[in-house]
């Protein structure tokens, strides 16, 4: 099975920084447990180690430096253009560190699944390990979740969630949290694919009903 396929549902895939959900999810459409074709990975940092995996992979990519445009209206407009002629059905975004302006995310809607690393609502935004850690919080995780303007706001499809140790540090938060991601994103990426999950009035339908509340997968 090739990575871009035209029988199957297009998707891109847009981050900023080492690809190491990009592996999996590369490795789960290889052997097809994700039905998709990989059309192109896009970074807005040249020297993402991402880029550099799905070059090896055989998948399109492009690099549109934000760091080389005055206006971020420019940008944003590059990116959305350079998504456009990708015509996909699906955008994943696998470690992108860039805020989607508000027309990006309209023009793709319903399109777009992200995944964060904490226990959304709770801790949008960076340093999410640190912030629970400090917070004294008791469980930590990942959520993947459908993008709208607001930032990390959008409808939560699936949560992976951890115990926090004493022993825990931000970086051994991290990595626990990680192979959490690996596991649900894929699981969500799947879904989408055989048209089980979509977002509807910003509402997350899965197999054709409304989903109360987020599917929790908690650490073994």
């Amino acid at each position: 099975m090739t990575l871009a396929d035209d029988s199957l549902m297009r998707a891109v895939c847009l981050l900023s920084g080492t690809g190491t959900n990009l592996q999996v999810i590369l490795e789960n459409i290889a052997t097809g447990n994700i039905p998709i074709s990989l059309n192109a990975v896009i970074s807005d940092n040249p020297m993402a180690k991402g880029i550099e995996k799905a070059d090896t992979s055989g998948i399109t990519t492009k690099v549109i430096d934000y760091k080389l445009y005055d206006e971020q209206s420019i940008y944003h407009d590059q990116l959305k253009q350079s998504v456009l002629i990708e015509n996909p059905d699906l955008i994943i975004l696998a470690g992108y560190m860039r805020i989607l302006s508000d027309d990006f995310c309209e023009t793709f809607r319903g399109k777009i699944i992200n995944i964060h690393p904490s226990l959304l609502p709770a801790y949008k935004g960076l340093n999410t390990h640190q912030r629970a850690l400090e917070a004294k919080e008791t469980h930590h995780g990942t959520s993947v979740h459908f993008v709208i303007p607001e930032l990390d706001g959008g409808p939560i499809v699936i949560q992976y969630r951890i115990k926090i140790h004493s022993s825990d540090t931000a970086d051994t938060l991290k990595k626990r949290v990680q192979e959490g991601e690996y596991q649900i994103y894929s699981k969500a990426l799947k879904w989408f694919a055989l048209d089980q999950l979509k977002m509807k009035n910003d509402k997350v339908m899965f197999h054709g009903d409304h989903l109360d509340k987020p599917i929790l997968i908690e650490e073994n």
